[in-house]
């Protein structure tokens, strides 16, 4: 004999709103362990582009959360079932509400634009930090630490100028010291990316881009490439650990004597091995590193012989080499399959060839040249991005020689 069901057809089940009340919470679950760093970093700057986005969020609900009411509340009085609802089929203009619904937006535009004006300038990765955090300025004296990043397929090298040492996906700071990073890449374009200390840079081959930071407490934190670059790009992940400076100079230190990461010297071969594509690459140290490699990297030119990106510009603004530099633009070719066929074919010239290769690299030594400082200082005062403080134009006179005089209007910028 078949079992009854347990609810007659057509009856709701009661067991269902529970399930529903369940699955409910279960998503809420999985959204609570979500990682809200980039509102809560351990960077002040990274902490300011929070506050923007936190900022601007609340202005756009002012707009948002009245409009999403009001069309419940219109949908609910004017229903089919209300009777009482007063219909009026040809009333089409208010000005009052006219005034309420252009006005309140603009307010909330012009509001946005104060805060982007402000945060555009303030916040300018080019612009050195102005301090610490909200109570702690920079000291008038501190020399931030510097760091040249690398992007590589796929992996991320940082040299250390100052210290003299290199790592491979490890990024380690100082807390609460200013850091100025140099950012270039080897190949495709990149973006370097630590959401707890800053927004992210993009790394471009041949060019150098700046980032300025600081990193308000210790920790271990993760940074990746934010654009997509190839194969391994899921991978392209490094470790960024924020220690204090008896830690940092001990963490130097180990570097430099050779701890178990140790590779030994980075130089313009090694280089050019770890330059090669590859994945899932643990931390490198390098207890040395050439002076010139990050200048030759930027310049495109660690190869033995190849001239520099600057060298063949200055030589183009002086009208070019004709003919004879045909073979020195092939060895420029920078693409992985095009850099091997023109090394091979230079690599054992005919006695015309060697003619030219010492003609042309007679005129250049294959030093790299330096890539122009377009750091803006942080203002004295941060008001001054408003236009606060700010001196009045000056009206200069121009004597044209004659009668007339025309009145120049000059402006000062902080």
């Amino acid at each position: 004999m078949p079992r009854p069901p347990l609810h007659p057809p057509g009856a709701a089940n009661p067991a269902r709103p529970t399930v529903r009340i369940l699955a409910a919470l279960a998503l809420s679950g999985g959204l609570s362990a979500c990682n809200t760093v980039v509102l809560n970093p351990a960077g002040d700057v990274a902490q300011q582009q929070g506050d923007l986005v936190v900022m601007s969020t609340i202005l756009m609900l002012i707009i948002i959360l009245p409009v999403m009411a009001l069309t419940v509340f219109f949908a609910w009085k004017y229903r089919a079932s209300n009777k009482d609802a007063d219909y009026q089929p040809d009333w089409d203009h208010s000005t009052q509400l006219e005034l309420v619904i252009w006005a309140a937006p603009l307010l909330i535009i012009i509001c946005l634009g104060a805060l982007t004006w402000v945060g555009t300038h303030l916040l300018d990765p080019y612009r050195t930090i102005g301090r610490i955090d909200a109570k702690t300025p920079v000291a008038h004296d501190a020399a931030p630490l510097q760091v040249e990043v690398v992007a590589l397929d796929w992996k991320w090298l940082f040299i250390y100028p100052e210290q003299g040492i290199a790592t491979v996906n490890e990024l380690v700071v100082p807390q609460g010291r200013p850091l100025q990073f140099k950012i270039t890449a080897s190949s495709v374009m990149n973006s370097f990316f630590v959401p707890a200390m800053a927004g992210q840079i993009y790394a471009m081959p041949g060019m150098e881009t700046r980032l300025h930071a600081v990193m308000n407490r210790t920790g271990e934190f993760t940074g990746f490439s934010a654009n997509y670059s190839g194969a391994g790009f899921s991978n392209m992940r490094f470790a960024t650990r924020s220690v204090t400076d008896a830690d940092f100079t001990k963490w130097v230190s180990g570097v430099k004597s050779g701890s178990r990461n140790n590779a030994g010297a980075l130089d313009r071969a090694t280089y050019l091995k770890l330059e090669k594509p590859s994945e899932k690459v643990p931390v490198i140290h390098y207890a040395s590193v050439s002076p010139d490699l990050y200048g030759a990297i930027l310049d495109m030119c660690v190869e033995p012989g190849k001239m520099c990106m600057s060298e063949m510009m200055a030589l183009d603004a002086q009208g070019g080499l004709g003919k004879a530099g045909i073979r020195n633009v092939e060895m420029l070719a920078y693409d992985k399959y095009g850099r091997e066929a023109s090394a091979k074919a230079n690599a054992n010239p005919d006695a015309a060839a060697q003619r030219e290769l010492a003609w042309v690299r007679a005129l250049c030594k294959q030093e790299p040249g330096q890539a122009p400082d377009n750091t803006v200082k942080a203002p004295a005062n941060p008001q001054s991005l408003t236009g606060a403080g700010l001196s009045a134009p000056q009206s200069v006179a121009w004597d044209q020689g004659a009668d007339t005089t025309a009145h120049l209007s000059l402006t000062s910028r902080n």
